[in-house]
């Protein structure tokens, strides 16, 4: 009997294929219920078939499939995370099936009698199960597919307005008018933030003496009121220049302001007064105040990226510098806690300097962020990495990037190398292990090439070395590299107790090697040592 149910079902493998990629091209959930209605119908020749779904436990069954509403009564059971299936519920309804979602949502299914009045067969049973999965299944797709395209859209927001930021100063900068220069300034701050007012008021010795409204017409007393607002301000020439921004608007009506609202108008602040000094300070001294304004602002994003603190792992002890050899650096290092004892340990480099480098390096940690809260492989992460990088980047443009994940109990290593130079780990019998498995460094091509992972475990008393080639590649003043096999070298003869003492031995090493030499490219390293 049971050999007979799994030829059947085998049979049945091309009609589950089907009924997922039905399901999974779904646009809404209500389109996903009536697909899977229909399913339903097809396989198992049955008269009635209603779909429930709700958002949350608490909130009530909405029908969007059916004509039998009433039918709801029977759904009224006890909650569980685990499918719940009752047979002859009542006269007309043989199948009541509740079906919990990954994101705490629930579909509920009321199925009425065969066509040909027979009761369901264990094999109905089981095919039920199998299409309840796939509708599961179809659902977690469609809610992952929403994410990232949500995802998408904000990274997307944020590269557009770091770019429209650059953009504002230089047209800032045009203007000699002063009333011109004011009614652009609020204008596209308020454009940058999504807010729907805007205001800067100019006070002279406790007196007003001037004001700009966006839109014209709408009254100020209604701006500065406002609860929901952010403000900035300067003083030039004993004037004060006070700037509010007011009912912060969003796709699902209002929003609150956020860090990066405020330090947007904070940088467009600067740029207006930078722009009023052009009247009183030569022009080329004005462009590089301006220049430098826009580089303290890049630095200020880029920093607030690199972690300040590491996490503490039980068992392990690790440590990280970056030290950019300009205002503005290209090397990236974080070590993220993933949760349930996992951590991830990146570092990357960005060709070239500056604030491109450094808008790529923001865009990266991004994109990563929001990748890892995802249950994706460390490959598919690194290529959907390298699709976005490619998408951001010029030509001349791409990041070599190193992750590894770390599972802290058993010391295993998830690893992925995109381009980035070998990573060391120093093994318990003194042998040095390089780990540069991976592929080219992201956003070099996006032609569909797959990256390649690597597993190795860390023992009690080994060592993982993650570095930028800002360290072998310094230079003295003979020109000389510090080498790869002298950091090799350092690396194996100095097994410090603690991960901070090795790297300030490393720096002290690079600097002392270097001597006076101006430092050429940002030091970025991170070092793991396990414990026990």
């Amino acid at each position: 009997m049971n050999s007979n149910i799994v030829e059947r079902l085998a049979l049945q493998v091309d009609s589950f294929q089907e009924g997922f990629e039905i399901l999974s091209g779904a646009k809404n959930v209500q389109e996903m219920g009536k697909r899977f209605a229909r399913i339903l119908r097809g396989n198992f020749l049955i008269s009635l078939v209603d779909i429930f779904y709700k958002q949350n436990p608490d909130g009530n069954w909405n029908l969007i499939y059916g004509n039998n509403a009433n039918n709801a009564s029977c759904l009224n059971v006890t909650q569980s995370d685990n499918l719940q299936i009752n047979y002859n519920v009542n006269e007309k309804v043989k199948i009541c099936v509740i079906l919990p979602l990954t994101d705490k949502s629930l579909f509920a299914v009321t199925i009425g009698k065969k066509l040909d009045q027979s009761d369901f067969s264990e094999f109905d049973k089981i095919t039920l199960q199998v299409f309840l999965q796939l509708l599961a299944n179809a659902y977690q797709s469609f809610t992952n597919r929403r994410k990232e395209k949500n995802l998408i859209f904000e990274l997307n927001q944020r590269v557009l307005q770091l770019n429209s930021l650059i953009d504002t100063g230089i047209d800032l900068a045009k203007f000699e008018n002063k009333n011109l220069l004011l009614e652009l300034a609020i204008e596209r701050a308020a454009v940058l933030t999504d807010s729907s007012t805007a205001l800067v008021k100019v006070i002279s010795d406790d007196k007003q003496i001037d004001e700009k409204i966006f839109p014209p017409n709408f009254e100020s007393a209604e701006i500065v009121k406002s609860e929901n607002k952010i403000t900035s301000s300067f003083v030039y020439q004993d004037k004060e220049y006070n700037f509010i921004l007011a009912n912060k608007e969003s796709r699902s009506g209002t929003a609150s302001y956020t860090d990066l609202d405020q330090l947007l108008l904070d940088a467009i602040v600067r740029q207006v007064s930078t722009a009023i000094e052009n009247e009183f300070l030569h022009q080329q001294s004005i462009i590089k105040e301006r220049i430098e304004q826009e580089i303290n602002v890049a630095a200020s994003i880029q920093q607030m990226i690199i972690p300040t603190e590491l996490p503490e792992i039980k068992g392990y002890d690790v440590a990280g510098i970056n030290i950019p050899s300009r205002e503005v650096g290209g090397d990236y290092y974080d070590c993220i806690n993933l949760g349930d004892g996992r951590y991830a340990f990146v570092i990357a480099d960005v060709t070239g300097k500056g604030i491109a480098a450094s808008l790529l390096v923001n865009t990266l940690n991004a994109s990563l962020y929001a990748f890892l809260n995802f249950e994706i492989s460390l490959t598919e992460l690194t290529d959907k990495l390298n699709k976005i990088i490619f998408t951001s980047s010029p030509s001349d443009k791409f990041i070599t990037f190193f992750i590894a994940v770390l599972n802290a109990g058993t010391g295993e290593l998830d690893i992925v190398n995109a381009g980035h130079n070998p990573i060391l780990l120093l093994r318990s019998d003194n042998s040095i292990e390089k780990i540069d498995a991976g592929g080219v460094g992201l956003g070099m091509f996006d032609m569909g090439i797959p990256y390649e992972g690597q597993k190795v475990n860390i023992k009690p008393g080994e060592r993982l070395f993650l570095f930028t080639d800002g360290i072998p590649e310094a230079m003295n003043e003979n020109e000389e590299e510090y080498s790869d096999e002298r950091l090799e070298k350092f690396f194996l003869e100095n097994k410090t107790d603690r991960a901070q003492e090795f790297i300030d031995k490393i720096v002290n090493d690079v600097r002392t090697f270097a001597g006076n030499t101006e430092q050429s490219d940002d030091i970025t390293a991170l070092y793991l040592i396990r414990k026990y």
